[in-house]
């Protein structure tokens, strides 16, 4: 796509100037199809400055994700991968389901501004606004034992705990088993799904929903106390569609190291990072059973390991966790 080139040669040279001939030179167009290509990206909301002498150099970007934009930005681009960007989708969890049904090359991405059938663990709905967060799935075909795959959403959780801390002051934080958090507020949910055939993952898919942009006014009166943006927490908006590049390259490694075999000892060195609930006293609830204990950590399989009051610890492979106050 030539409007992606155009960006890549002008972030590449940022803050300096790129002549339109250079531009148009690489590309191997005409200066008038640049020039047309950069009126195009002006009406999608990117600014230009322009000098007789110099060229040109981008001055403002669309806040909202823009597909041209993140392609632009990616530093690690894999054979095959493609990712496409909705308006409005019911979940992106879905389409990528959709996709991968009707034959779509994995690996690939839906991203969407808004969802209106957003969920998560439980069926859950997932606050899903057009207000600069982000919605997301990718889609693999790993064609590996249901089994290998047991600790992968954790796994995906503190990768992307490594990547959100570059862009936010504070440490963030997972509560086991799908939760990125900040303290105690819920920033955002992770939901795997697979579809087993003969003993064999053929289809998989992870959605990430991330709080980036929201305002903090504008949560439902429910959410208010419990969910925080990454931009509350850096006080002044994320950028999004960098968020979004770097994202796309952290997943597609993530997931070729854990496939590989190659994730288990950063694993244990990131969830001790990252983990807020170890020495914590919770519940743990499992339908209408409670269990009480403190956490000791996670097990090989991403089993949350408690410690009962009498000195029995036991794995527990799903359930809803709450921290005890004063835990």
């Amino acid at each position: 796509m030539t409007e992606t080139h155009i960006l890549r040669e002008l972030i590449a040279a940022e803050p300096g100037w790129v002549s339109g001939g250079a531009i148009a030179s690489k590309l191997g167009v005409s200066r008038v199809s640049v020039w047309h290509q950069m009126e195009k990206l002006r009406a999608q909301g990117f600014e230009f400055e322009a000098q007789p002498a110099k060229g040109y150099r981008l001055s403002s970007r669309p806040k909202m994700l823009h597909q041209g934009l993140v392609e632009a930005q990616l530093k690690i681009r894999r054979k095959g991968f493609t990712f496409t960007l909705m308006d409005e989708v019911d979940s992106t969890n879905d389409e990528c389901a959709r996709q991968l049904a009707a034959g779509r090359s994995a690996p690939f991405a839906v991203f969407a501004l808004r969802q209106t059938k957003g969920r998560g663990r439980f069926g859950r709905a997932w606050h899903s606004a057009a207000n600069g967060n982000l919605y997301s799935s990718f889609a693999f075909r790993p064609r590996i034992a249901p089994e290998r795959m047991q600790t992968f959403t954790l796994w995906m959780g503190v990768t992307i705990c490594e990547l959100v801390s570059k862009f936010v002051p504070v440490q963030p934080g997972v509560k086991w088993p799908n939760d990125i958090v900040f303290e105690g507020r819920k920033a955002g949910g992770m939901l795997t799904e697979a579809r087993v055939d003969a003993d064999e993952i053929r289809d998989l898919v992870f959605g990430l929903g991330l709080n980036v942009n929201s305002p903090a006014a504008g949560w439902p009166p429910e959410l208010a106390k419990r969910a925080v943006s990454l931009s509350e927490l850096s006080g002044g908006l994320v950028d999004l569609n960098r968020l979004t590049a770097a994202l796309i390259g952290r997943v597609l490694l993530a997931y070729e190291r854990f496939t590989e075999g190659d994730h288990v000892d950063l694993f244990a060195e990131l969830w001790n990072k990252y983990d807020v609930l170890r020495g914590k006293d919770v519940t743990l609830s499992e339908g209408t059973r409670k269990h009480r204990g403190r956490v000791l950590g996670v097990d090989d399989v991403g089993s949350l390991l408690l410690r009962d009051a009498h000195g029995h610890t036991r794995g527990f492979r799903a359930g809803e966790v709450t921290i005890e106050k004063g835990g």
